[in-house]
């Protein structure tokens, strides 16, 4: 009896609950599916190579059921262009019934062939036939030829060119004694995995308006409004081995990486004449580890951005580093950050284990004319005494004070970044009412911290930070 009873209320839910759905349906000329878009930009993609999938939704906003007679795909570049239509794919599609206020999703693919003048547009549309009513999405995608490479060594000098991406499987290797020069503009995309080693020299010769650029080779964006150009983890890193050297980069531009930058250093060199990484006006951001590791080694940073470290931002272990007018700004997005900002190890040989035991130099280090402000604490140590590390006119995000270590630095004060992290913007520019305009100390800015990466001059009132600042426009 229970169980007949239980039968008759499940069957009586099921009557009712279709009963509710509209079978019938609707022949009218005015009857048409909505689309959540009129045009399907899939972005910028290599040619030769799939793309990423994209999609859109169709929806019925009538009650009875809309019967799409045909689906498919026409224009100039047809034939470049791929569909699934609601989890089946094919080139044309007949007799696809959407229920009443439900919906259906449309996904799309290209593979487009190599553009005669390197790159090009590439055009078509989905259309969808309804009660005799021929409806569009347009579909675009910008070609981008390259370059591809997959497991190179460079063993005698190699001067890249700027005219194409460079597409890097695998490892991309210089050898020792042989030099790696990367022209003002030149782009790598390293795919899942790939790395740079420099076991001799690299030298990016990048500009205000055409920066050397090393990322991962995704476009477009991961989710909605999520660019690559913000996710770590697509590519390992650029490893500098302890033979390197000499390694110069001017407005260079490294994301998206595993690791970051890595510097092993050669215990037995002298770096006293040049550092053994010398950077200007560069930016390295959004590590899934460091931006920066650097171990009995010799680093020079003028006007350069670090940012975005799941672990912390940079790590120095043991050598002599210099930082002039930089900034140190970790929003990491995707995890919990696992350090502080900037981190020492091999400090002095006391009982705190600060010393790893190497026999080497303690590590040295000045901060001079920079802003180290973000989420998470600045410092892996409070207390510098007895060591080589010091900052001279810095901003902090701590309420400290100075001492022999800190000297004429401005304490818990924002420098107030144009960063909005919740919108993904990620700009350390400052604001007007930002305490770090006019507060550096001019007699500490050097030669190669004249301009900033936008090549704006810091001029007689320099501003601490990486950036010069700008009155905004309207």
């Amino acid at each position: 009896m229970k169980h007949s009873i239980i039968l008759s209320l499940l069957t009586f839910f099921i009557l009712a609950v279709t009963s509710c759905i509209e079978d019938d349906y609707t022949s009218s000329p005015s009857d048409q599916p909505v689309f959540s878009t009129e045009l399907l930009d899939i972005g910028t993609v290599f040619t030769d190579e799939p793309t990423p999938t994209s999609r859109f939704i169709v929806h019925n906003p009538h009650s009875k059921q809309l019967s799409i007679s045909d689906i498919s795909v026409s224009g100039p570049d047809a034939a470049c262009f791929r569909i699934n239509v609601d989890g089946i794919s094919g080139e044309r599609f007949s007799a696809v019934d959407i229920r009443g206020k439900d919906s259906i999703f449309v996904f799309v693919e290209a593979t487009l062939p190599p553009a005669p003048a390197g790159s090009a547009d590439y055009n078509a549309s989905v259309d969808f036939t309804t009660n005799g009513v021929t409806k569009s999405v347009a579909i675009t995608a910008h070609g981008q030829n390259v370059t591809r490479l997959n497991d190179v060594l460079l063993d005698t000098d190699t001067r890249f060119s700027a005219d194409l991406p460079y597409q890097i499987y695998g490892t991309l290797e210089v050898a020792p004694e042989a030099t790696l020069t990367l022209p003002a503009g030149t782009t790598l995309c390293f795919h899942d995995k790939a790395m740079l080693v420099v076991r001799g020299t690299l030298i990016a010769e990048g500009t205000p308006d055409e920066p050397v650029t090393m990322a991962g080779d995704r476009t477009g964006n991961v989710v909605t409004d999520i660019s690559f150009d913000i996710m770590s983890r697509q590519w390992q890193g650029v490893f500098f081995t302890s033979t390197s050297k000499n390694n110069r980069l001017s407005h260079a531009n490294i994301r998206n990486t595993v690791q970051g930058v890595y510097i092993e250093g050669d215990p037995e060199a002298d770096y006293s004449d040049a550092p053994q990484l010398d950077m200007t006006n560069c930016r390295l951001r959004n590590s899934g580890d460091l931006v920066l590791e650097a171990y009995h080694t010799a680093v020079t940073a003028r006007g350069c951005e670090f940012a975005e470290g799941s672990q912390g931002l940079v790590y120095l272990q043991g050598g002599s580093h210099l930082f002039n007018h930089c900034t140190f700004a970790n929003y990491y997005l995707f995890t919990a950050l696992g350090g502080p900002a900037v981190q020492f190890a091999h400090l002095s040989p006391d009982e705190t284990g600060l010393d790893d035991g190497s026999g080497l130099p303690y590590t040295s280090a000045l901060f001079t004319n920079s802003i180290l402000y973000g989420n998470g604490s600045e410092l892996s140590h409070g207390d510098f005494a007895g060591t080589g590390i010091s900052f001279r006119r810095c901003l902090f995000k701590s309420n400290g004070e100075d001492d022999d270590n800190f000297i004429e630095c401005i304490w818990d004060e924002d420098p107030l970044y144009y960063t909005v992290r919740e919108e993904y913007i990620f700009d350390y520019r400052l604001r007007p009412e930002s305490p770090a305009i006019g507060a550096a100390d001019p007699a500490l800015t050097l030669p190669g911290s004249a301009v900033d990466g936008y090549g704006l001059p810091r001029g007689a009132a320099p501003d601490l930070g990486a950036y010069v600042f700008t009155p905004p426009t309207e």
